[in-house]
């Protein structure tokens, strides 16, 4: 801190404070409203065209990297504030032990009305980690967020009708609940990186519970960004580079060949294939309707495509960062499971 500010009044620091978090959030909005005008310059001044897969991968790198840095900036900080009126240990307290099964469905549920695609997702995941919030629940959001969004509902309700997309929910949100519980209950804490095990131990709480001035929690909301943020940049960069590189080559005509097939291993084989790649529920569903109309059974192509927006590779680089090897693995595996039995489920009612 400079010693000017030193010298002022908390109240004119606080004003301070406000004035720049008004700046700032207008900043913020305008900045995140216009993330698609931003990406057609940025290919603009390369003399590129999204109808190229090069342009296309450059365009996308450019709008979904500061996508995911504002959210992850502005969920951050506004759940370091709001963690100051609430410790680790109440948090935990309300949200575990019999209320789990609860925490799980009411995690789903509100991944059905963000509109995250899996990397977006993360940043709140982390936050709600950084809150106390028990792991296995914020699977569970950090699953449904990307799978089931109203985009993809109303979407496969208007190719499909009512009862696939009605499946689909109902589908998605059983693999959400069921899965975070699974991972809840295997108690895998310890697989969370160091600085994310302080957090939730209490270790990094800033007078957390305290009777504190606004000026100190806005301060704490600032610190949390700070440490959060400033861990993970480099590998929402990473994650989303790799996603952006795939986005521009979808190899589409081979996809359809090979999910058209009718033999017991198409399913698995669709999920392996959807890993590596990356888009949201509404780039992927042109996909999955190109695919239905050349053949592709209808249950593979949506493990397919819930692999993708489920379990990217780029949203793995970027948990790696707060999560340790085995737990991507058991999450990767679980989720995988789920995905397997959706898509076997609709391939054998349908």
């Amino acid at each position: 801190m400079n010693l000017a500010a030193m010298g002022r009044s908390p109240a004119t620091r606080l004003g301070l404070w406000l004035a720049g978090l008004a700046l700032g959030g207008v900043l913020w909005v305008a900045a995140y409203s216009h993330l698609g005008e931003f990406a057609d310059a940025v290919i603009g001044v390369f003399g590129l065209s999204r109808r190229t897969p090069l342009g296309e991968a450059v365009h996308f790198f450019f709008y979904d990297t500061p996508k995911v840095l504002l959210l992850l900036t502005g969920i951050v900080f506004v759940i370091g504030v709001v963690q100051t009126f609430f410790s680790p240990e109440r948090t935990r307290a309300l949200l575990s032990g019999r209320r789990e099964g609860l925490g799980n469905v009411l995690a789903a549920s509100l991944g059905i009305v963000t509109p995250f695609c899996s990397c977006s997702a993360v940043p709140l995941f982390i936050g709600f980690l950084s809150a106390g919030v028990p792991l296995g629940v914020t699977f569970s959001f950090l699953i449904s967020a990307p799978m089931v969004n109203e985009v993809a509902l109303v979407l496969l309700f208007g190719m499909f009708g009512w009862q696939v997309a009605g499946l689909y929910l109902g589908m998605g949100l059983l693999v959400a609940i069921v899965a975070g519980l699974v991972i809840g209950r295997l108690k895998m804490e310890r697989y969370l990186e160091d600085w994310v095990q302080q957090i939730l131990s209490g270790q990094m709480a800033q007078a957390v519970g305290e009777q504190l001035s606004w000026l100190e929690r806005l301060q704490v909301g600032a610190a949390h960004v700070r440490e959060i943020v400033g861990k993970v940049w480099p590998y929402v960069l990473a994650g989303i580079g790799l996603g952006a590189g795939i986005h521009g080559y979808v190899p589409e005509d081979f996809m359809a060949a090979f999910m058209g097939r009718d033999v017991w291993w198409a399913v698995p084989a669709a999920v392996l294939l959807g890993v590596p790649m990356y888009t949201n529920a509404a780039g992927i569903i042109p996909i999955v309707e190109a695919l239905i109309g050349k053949g592709a059974a209808l249950g593979t192509v949506l493990a397919f495509m819930m692999a993708v927006i489920a379990l990217s590779a780029p949203e793995m680089i970027i948990l790696r960062k707060a999560l340790k090897p085995t737990l991507i693995a058991t999450f990767a595996a679980v989720v995988a499971t789920g995905i397997l039995l959706v898509g076997y489920v609709f391939n054998w009612l349908l």
